[in-house]
Order: C-alpha cells, then structure tokens, then sequence
C-alpha cells in the first residue's frame, strides 16, 4: 500500500472488514443495511484512498488481495476502538454481550462463573449462533464473547481475535430413541459407517463445527448431511431431528431433549477443543473476569487434560 491518509473514515473500514468477513458484497451489504452499490462505492473509495486493490472480484467468488490481508486487523482494532469509545460516551459501559449458542453448556458455567468475579458489571447472555457467525459479530462489534472450535474459523477473521483455549469437549452423538444404535452406551466411528449425521453443513453460522466434523469423519464412511432449513429454538430442532430420524454430532454436555438419546464417542475419544474468543485488543473489565473464570474452571475441572486414546484436531499457534 502506498502511504496511508492521515483521515479514513471508520465507515469505509467498516464496509472492507463486513466484505472481508463475508467475501460476499450482498450479504455484506445486508449485514450493514445497506444497498450493494453503495457498499461496493464504500470500498471502491477506500481502495483509492489507500491506492491498492483489496479484494480479487470475479464472477463466482471475493477474496482478500495481499494488502487486504495485511489491512483487516488493523481496520478490526480501529472499528473495535471505536465502539469502546461509543460506549464510554455514553457515560456507561454497555452490557457485556456474550453468545453461549446452546443454554447449558460449558459456556454459561464460565459466565456464571465471571458474573460472581465482576458483580459490578453487566454480562448477557444470547443464545444465537455458532462461532463462525459470532466471530463474525465479534469483528463488527455487535457482540464481545464467544465459545467454541476457533481453529476452524477463517484465518482472515482469526487474524482479529484472540482465544483462550477452556476445553478439551468429548464428543457424543444425538439419535432418535429408537434408532438401531440407540442401545449401546457408546459409540465408535465404525458403528457409524453409512449413517448421515447432521453438523451443521451449509449454516454460515456454523461453518467451523461443519469443518471439525469432516475431520472427524473422514475415512469412516459417515456421511455429513446435507444443508436444510435451519431450526431455530430447542422445540423445533427436536420435532424436526424426530421427523428426520437424523443423527446429530454434539458434545457430551448436550442438554437432554425427549425421545433421544446422547451416547457419547469412544475408541478414539475425540475431543473438540472448546475456546473463549473475543476481539484482539479489547479491554474491559468482563472480559477479563471471563478469562479468569475460565481459567479457574480449567483448573478446577482438569478440563484441559488429554484424555487417553484420544483423538483432536490439530491446534494453530494463535
């Protein structure tokens, strides 16, 4: 890039850092609400203003050029810099908004946990999405906090966050009560060979549990199913597994639902690395009283030991 303006408007940073998330200019344009020649305006002028293409446009895809690579994180901690300030002015810090996806599980252990350790600040809860479309959330500062498999987020929007690794998660499968295998008290991968198991396969939300799974499969003959209508809310994800006879990948923390059974995945145990993310440079007081919840809880619990004969996908070094 050459040298950088002394002024950009953090409305421009914001449309780069919404296409670079999505590498999609309608669904970024949506996400921002705004029309799509006005966001592609957006990041035309920026282009100009910084003198380098920052993405690689063609007819079937977006991608991040070299310099837009180098520039989303810097755009992330302005834009996360920002919004601090917002809040700060306001003359109150906001409620510190945190996504647990799924009510309990591990993650609200740990906020239970940061709420006794920072009584004087304010810490929601959502239950909403998966990591990929919380991270996403995280990067545009509408959400602080996540949990979940952070290595198979994309390692543009992994550039922006930081993770504390929480949990080594044993996973289980979810079936039907009375499926073939609802009997046994656990499962291997090759009791499972020709079955179709749900993860989440074409939910943009959960594209990084769609990615543990197909490691996790691969060379098993278990097939992942494909995309369908999302099921919002415990009620219509039960009555629609039941109609489907589906088979579901999940943790073995996976709350009890009727007429289904959780049997947990044995020889190898394979084992998600559970994490708690927020964006890279953010301070604030529940943050951290998140972090040390979660670090107290790993002690206490030994969360973070192998478990022998286990199996778990290679970890980055972020």
């Amino acid at each position: 890039m050459r040298g950088v303006p002394r002024d950009i408007e953090p409305r421009l940073l914001r449309a780069f850092a919404a296409v670079a998330d999505e590498l999609h200019f309608t669904r970024a344009a949506a996400r921002l609400y705004l029309a799509q020649q006005a966001l592609s305006r957006d990041i035309r002028r920026l282009e100009r203003e910084l003198g380098t293409d920052l993405f690689v446009r063609t007819t079937r895809q977006v991608t991040l050029t070299a310099d837009g690579e180098r520039l989303l994180p810097y755009a992330l901690r302005v834009l996360g810099a920002q919004d601090e300030l917002l809040a700060a002015s306001a003359g109150e810090a906001a409620a510190l908004l945190v996504d647990l996806n799924t009510e309990g599980m591990v993650g609200g252990r740990v906020l239970a946990r940061a709420r006794e350790l920072a009584p004087g600040r304010e810490l929601m809860a959502r239950f909403a999405s998966g990591l990929t479309g919380a991270s996403a959330d995280i990067a545009a500062g509408r959400l602080d906090a996540s949990f979940g498999y952070f290595e198979g987020l994309d390692p543009a929007l992994r550039a922006g966050l930081s993770r504390q690794l929480v949990r080594y998660e044993p996973l289980a499968v979810l079936l039907p009560s009375g499926h073939r295998l609802a009997a046994r008290e656990a499962l291997t991968l090759g009791d499972l060979a020709g079955e179709v198991v749900y993860a989440g396969h074409g939910n943009p939300l959960t594209r990084e549990w769609t990615d543990l799974a197909r490691q996790l499969f691969a060379g098993h003959a278990i097939e992942i199913a494909p995309p369908a209508p999302m099921a919002v809310g415990r009620t219509e994800f039960q009555r629609v597994m039941t109609r489907n006879r589906s088979l579901v990948l999940a943790v073995v923390d996976f709350p009890e639902m009727p007429d289904t059974v959780l049997r947990p995945l044995v020889a190898p145990v394979p084992l998600a690395p559970l994490s708690l993310v927020w964006r890279k440079g953010r301070k604030d007081p529940g943050i951290e009283a998140m972090r040390a919840a979660a670090k107290e809880l790993t002690d206490e619990e030994h969360w973070l030991e192998r478990i022998p004969d286990s199996w778990i996908p290679p970890l980055s070094p972020h």
